[in-house]
This record gives structure tokens, sequence and C-alpha cells, in this order.
């Protein structure tokens, strides 16, 4: 299996250099993009697993680069920023970034997230969940609607996965949270929520599957 490959965008030359000396320790391999139209050219021209993205950046901003990405891929995004306010965070997620990491950081902690989010996202498992209608394949990490593809973000996918390994069960939002986005994880519950929005109107005639619970969360209802 070839060594994952991560992008990183960042203008600080001093911080890129930073993180990816800390990545190459692990054995990952890096590309570097000082403003976000560099980046896209890159990750138009290479095959990247994972990106790490400044949202202040020249040219293109983080918001832009994450947008025009996600219209073309769901590769997994971490999105860094110095600013820390909960909308930022909130709107990141609608864009589709799959982790928020608020400037100053320990790499030590940033690489932990890439190793956790690699492993998360291309999974080494060969499970495969059919329903009816619906086609969840842990191994190709793929989503089929009626025998259609939909591209989901990593996030969204490992939010349904983990819906449909534990059927006919509420899951609270603080369960949901905790497992699919980590103990080290603080955001708001209300992410949750968001991400369940976008995977219903992806999932488009079978969005039934996820039912919410009032009071407590969310349950994966298998069709009898």
């Amino acid at each position: 299996m070839r060594n994952k490959k991560i992008l990183i965008v960042e203008d600080e030359s001093r911080m890129r250099r930073l993180i990816s000396d800390y990545l190459k320790k692990d054995g990952y391999l890096t590309l570097e993009a000082e403003d976000g139209k560099k980046a896209i050219e890159i990750f138009e021209d290479a095959n990247i697993d994972l990106i790490i993205l400044d949202i202040m950046l020249p040219e293109y901003d983080g918001w832009t680069v994450c947008r025009k990405i996600r219209e073309i891929s769901s590769v997994p995004i971490i999105l860094l920023t110095a600013r820390s306010e909960e909308s930022d965070e909130l709107f990141g997620f609608e864009l589709g970034a799959d982790e928020y990491i608020t400037k100053p950081f320990s790499p030590k902690i940033l690489v932990a997230r890439v190793k956790t989010l690699l492993k998360r996202v291309y999974p080494s498992n060969k499970n495969m969940f059919s329903f009816n209608g619906l086609l969840i394949d842990d191994s190709a990490h793929k989503v089929f609607v009626n025998d259609l593809e939909i591209v989901l973000t990593p996030k969204e996918y490992e939010l349904l996965s983990f819906l449909a390994k534990n059927p006919e069960i509420a899951l609270s939002r603080e369960t949901i949270l905790t497992k699919v986005w980590g103990y080290d994880y603080f955001g708001d519950l209300r992410t949750v929520d968001t991400h369940i929005k976008r995977l219903r109107i992806k999932l488009g005639t079978q969005s039934h599957f996820i039912q919410t619970v009032r009071g407590v969360g969310y349950r994966f209802e298998v069709q009898k």
C-alpha cells in the first residue's frame, strides 16, 4: 500500500515546514501550497489523500478552496484557523470540512488527528451493509442509493456508517459526536444536526432510514 499523500495549504512558510516535518516523520508524503490558487492546481494534478487547509490565504481563501474541492471530490479536509468563533466552525462543516483545528495547536495533536481521520476514511476491513435501496460498501468507502453511487464527505460517510452499524438503537447526539468526531472533539452538538441534514438530502428517497428520536438524537431504522 502506498504512503498517504497530504497537501498542506498554509501561507506561513515556517508553519508549512513544521507541519510537513512532523508528517514526514510518520511516513507521510507531503506537498505544499502557499495560497489557495496553488492548492487547487496541485490538487487537480496529484493524487491527494488528505488536505490540511488554512482559512486565511492569499488568492483564494480556505473557504473558497474547500468549496471548490467539494464540488469535485470527497477527500478529507482539516481546516486550520486562528479564529475560534462557533459560527466559523459551523460554516466550515457546512462547506464539507471534516475537522476544524484552532491555532495555536500542537503538531503532534495534528498528526494524531490526521492518523485517526485517514483510518476512518480508508478502512482496511471489507464489510458491506445492504438494506432496501441502500448499500454501504466499507471496503470501497462508497454508498449507493438505488444502485447509483452518491458522493459523501468523509465525515458524512462515517456518520452514516456508524448509524447503520447500530440499527434500531436510539443514539444521543453526545454519543454520535464522541464516536464519529472523537473523544477529544469539543464542538457544538448542532454539528451532528448539520451533518444529519446534509446526509438526508444526499440520501434522497432513502433518507427515511435516519429517524429523529425526540429528546434523544437519531436512530437508523431498518425497513421490515
